[in-house]
């Protein structure tokens, strides 16, 4: 009778954790599929500069580096950069561009950029001869 009622919790209990991993799978692929689904985000695109970087795109969603480093997201082999030139960053839901102390400075729609600066669709931010556009999707 014992062997009987030991079998009848063991089938429980691996029911029980099939259950329960099923449960947490379920969750973690509901949470993928939100995110994909979210859209508004924003991504910056090199429109002028050397052949090799004209169209690219990249979406930000951290920190994103440009400089002549070459570990940088954004790199431009271009003295007039500086290593780590310029960060665009996402706080909240605001991309914010901030200079890197560069020698020339960074150029936000023709102003150089003194502090850390909010931006929106369409500015225009010159590093170097590279011209950079933001946009939203």
């Amino acid at each position: 009778m014992i062997d009987v009622a030991l079998w009848i919790a063991r089938i429980l209990l691996v029911a029980l954790l099939y259950l329960f991993l099923f449960a947490v799978m379920k969750t973690g692929i509901n949470l993928v599929k939100d995110q994909r689904k979210k859209k508004g985000g924003w991504y910056i695109e090199v429109e002028k500069g050397p052949k090799e970087l004209r169209g690219v795109k990249i979406k930000v969603n951290g920190p994103v580096i440009v400089g002549r480093s070459p570990g940088a997201d954004i790199v431009i082999g271009d003295s007039f950069v500086s290593g780590r030139h310029a960060r665009f960053t996402i706080n909240g839901k605001d991309l914010i561009i901030e200079d890197l102390q560069s020698t020339n400075g960074t150029l936000l729609n023709g102003q150089l950029l003194t502090q850390p600066t909010i931006l929106r669709k369409n500015d225009q931010i010159l590093i170097g001869d590279v011209e950079i556009k933001v946009g939203r999707e």
